[in-house]
């Protein structure tokens, strides 16, 4: 009695699990914190917007070369014309050169005082978080002191006081820029430091932190390496909407004349020199006033898209 033969449409158990391996690929946390943050539009409508007006100041100058400091008092208060597209000021200087060159001086000062507040406010919020006792009670408590001061009296005085200071000592453009985006910045950490401060709280009691300790990982390798990583997407999504609060303050210095010279623009100071003149040449307004309201929306769309994408429970459903 012979033996039944062997079927030759079966597929190997190797082969099958092989194939399923390739149908279900792995994906990291960044893949699908993208996939998930284009599917918010205003969010992806506020990247193109941002990517264009950095473009507009890094390339305007270029493609319009229109001097920022040429005066023609026979075009003041000029209406906007295919010669000065967004009109001229009182001086008969062109408007777009000054927004263009104003762009870069206010986009550069939200995201350095950005960087200065996320920087300080993370150092301090994973030192009191990690170490805890009275480490985590005297940064905290200096945290509560700094929210409890009046922001805006603060930052007006601070810059008074020092801007003749940094003028002589770094010039009066870089002088001025410096000690802008280290007050911004040293008065706008107190958020980042309580967030982190909660994320390490979190993170430091899980096993993964366990095991590298016991491996006899230091507490510097132990923050940098282990945990921090982990508690990167709010502190992301905070710095996305502190680049916003930075070119408001910024902008509120210059429209109160505690910012750059006058002869610097920038678009807080633009809007500052337009406010005399709002009844018989409105346009001067118009331009500076729609590139801050434009770049302070679009990068809280940018902040809203990025909370909902590195939202592990939105990202999973």
């Amino acid at each position: 009695m012979s033996a039944a033969p062997a079927r030759t449409d079966a597929v190997p158990a190797a082969v099958a699990l092989e194939g399923l391996g390739h149908a279900q690929k792995p994906r990291s946390l960044w893949s699908d914190a993208w996939q998930q943050f284009r599917r918010h539009k205003l969010a992806m409508a506020g990247t193109v917007v941002i990517i264009l007006l950095i473009l507009l100041t890094i390339l305007g100058p270029v493609l319009w070369k229109t001097p920022i400091d040429t005066i023609d008092f026979a075009a003041s208060k000029a209406a906007p014309s295919l010669k000065h597209p967004v009109g001229t000021n009182d001086l008969g200087q062109d408007l777009l050169a000054r927004i263009i060159w104003g762009g870069r001086i206010s986009l550069s000062v939200g995201v350095v005082a950005m960087l200065v507040s996320i920087t300080v406010g993370v150092v301090i919020g994973a030192l009191a978080g990690f170490f805890g006792g009275v480490a985590d009670n005297l940064l905290m408590r200096a945290t509560d002191l700094f929210l409890a001061l009046p922001t805006l009296p603060l930052l007006l005085l601070v810059v008074y006081l020092f801007r003749d200071t940094m003028r002589a000592a770094f010039g009066p453009i870089l002088g001025v820029f410096l000690i802008i985006v280290l007050v911004i910045g040293g008065l706008n950490w107190m958020p980042t430091a309580r967030l982190v401060r909660a994320e390490f709280l979190a993170v430091k009691e899980k096993e993964f932190v366990e095991a590298a300790r016991a491996m006899g990982a230091q507490n510097g390798a132990i923050i940098v390496k282990h945990i921090l990583p982990n508690v990167l997407s709010p502190v992301i999504v905070a710095a996305s909407l502190g680049v916003g609060a930075a070119i408001i303050a910024e902008s509120t210095l210059s429209f109160l004349g505690i910012g750059f010279e006058p002869d610097v623009p920038t678009w807080g100071r633009l809007l500052s020199e337009s406010r005399d003149f709002l009844d018989i040449a409105w346009w001067m307004a118009v331009g500076p006033g729609m590139m801050i309201f434009l770049t302070v929306l679009s990068i809280n769309f940018i902040g809203d898209g990025l909370r909902d994408a590195l939202d592990p429970r939105k990202t999973q459903g």
